[in-house]
């Protein structure tokens, strides 16, 4: 089979991903990474270029990348990865410039295609395919119909994931009361509109809830959204994390991709509410890596992307025991797939016991070992030393 033919027959509608790799010269892109987006109703394709640090984008029809593609893998490329519902296709490139495209078909014995299969034992979702949510059609993840957008599914797939975390930790909220939930940076509210509905419409629970969030054209549009539903207990405000000082209890806190210390402020002010829950997906943990010095690793750390990975971990590792020392039983679970984003890492925290007085030395000695000193830390601190 030629490149050509495969690229006519698969891409379209059915197409999942491309990734294509294997830079043979040191300029253009080290890497391209194609899907379908729907736009405007119309089918097009975006590239993702990525060129040095940076990423580009650019969304093509169908004829346009096609070209791209081909041109691509004669001058610049060694290798190609497709799949799509029908299956998974290779496309190598030797130093010669000879071109193998190898074709791997979805079907089982049976003759089924891994499509049918997958519909036979389809995930049964808390937000299920095939049944219409107004805010989900709206936000451009669902038709009208209920259907899945082919290029919002993975963030249907996010929403679900999110939820099954708050399925799991239901039964540690309030059952006779109203629930209040905060969510500092709202952003869209893809996640706070779900959580609404999940505890409202499925769950029959009473609960208020807040989104916060800088952008003030962001929270009109989530508050005219809110209105349009009936979400009467819905409410979204402009403001900052650091200080806002609005409820005096609340009883679950999330905060999503808050970047670098907004997420610790966010955190402190769970713990200073003594929230029952808190669901956290840190992001841009740019303060340690500023501090962080280790004579020991410094060999290793020279690499950038290595002492800001480590940077990263260490900073949501010691948030997690930070937690613990304010009582809470702390776990880091995976959120969504690396493959989506490499902030994936979701930290839950459920409250169990009192504070404990004072760091551990295990901690004091691990913060010393790296010569840093995490906001968390400080904010807990200030609070007159409970949790630390």
């Amino acid at each position: 089979m030629e490149l050509n033919t495969l690229l006519e027959r698969e891409v379209g509608v059915s197409l999942h991903r491309i990734l294509i790799s294997g830079q043979r010269t040191g300029d253009g892109p080290s890497k391209v990474r194609i899907r379908p987006v729907q736009l405007r109703g119309e089918l097009y394709f975006q590239c993702q270029e990525t060129r040095g640090t940076k990423e580009f984008h650019k969304n093509l029809k169908k004829e346009e990348l096609i070209r791209r593609v081909l041109a691509w893998m004669e001058h610049d490329f060694r290798q190609l990865q497709l799949e799509s519902d029908n299956g998974m296709g290779t496309v190598l490139v030797s130093k010669k410039g000879k071109v193998t495209v190898k074709w791997k078909a979805c079907m089982n014995g049976t003759g089924q295609t891994l499509e049918s299969l997958a519909h036979n034992r389809k995930k049964r979702y808390l937000l299920e395919e095939g049944i219409p949510v107004a805010f989900l059609c709206d936000l451009g993840v669902m038709t009208q119909e209920g259907k899945i957008v082919h290029a919002k599914y993975d963030k249907f797939r996010q929403i679900n994931r999110f939820l099954e975390f708050i399925d799991d930790i239901l039964p540690k909220l309030p059952k006779d009361r109203e629930i209040t939930i905060l969510d500092f940076g709202c952003g869209k509210s893809y996640l706070t509109f779900a959580m609404y509905y999940y505890f409202r419409e499925l769950k029959k629970r009473d609960v208020r809830i807040i989104g916060l969030d800088l952008k003030d054209d962001v929270i009109r549009t989530c508050n005219g959204l809110a209105v349009k539903y009936g979400y009467d207990k819905l409410k979204f405000y402009q403001g900052d994390i650091a200080s806002y000082t609005g409820e005096s209890k609340v009883d679950m806190v999330v905060t999503l991709h808050a970047c670098d210390t907004a997420t610790d402020f966010a955190l402190a002010k769970a713990v200073a509410w003594d929230a029952e829950v808190i669901l956290s997906v840190p992001c841009c943990q740019h303060e340690l890596n500023r501090q962080i010095r280790c004579d020991k690793m410094a060999p290793v750390m020279d690499y950038g992307i290595l002492k800001e990975r480590m940077a990263a971990l260490l900073t949501d590792g010691l948030r997690a025991k930070l937690l613990e020392n304010a009582g809470y039983e702390t776990q880091i679970l995976e959120f969504i797939d690396m493959e989506h984003t490499p902030k994936n890492l979701l930290i839950r925290a459920v409250k169990k016991q009192q504070a404990k007085q004072g760091l551990p030395e295990e901690l004091k000695e691990c913060m010393e070992f790296f010569h840093v000193h995490p906001t968390l830390a400080s904010l807990l601190t200030e609070k007159g030393g409970e949790g630390c």
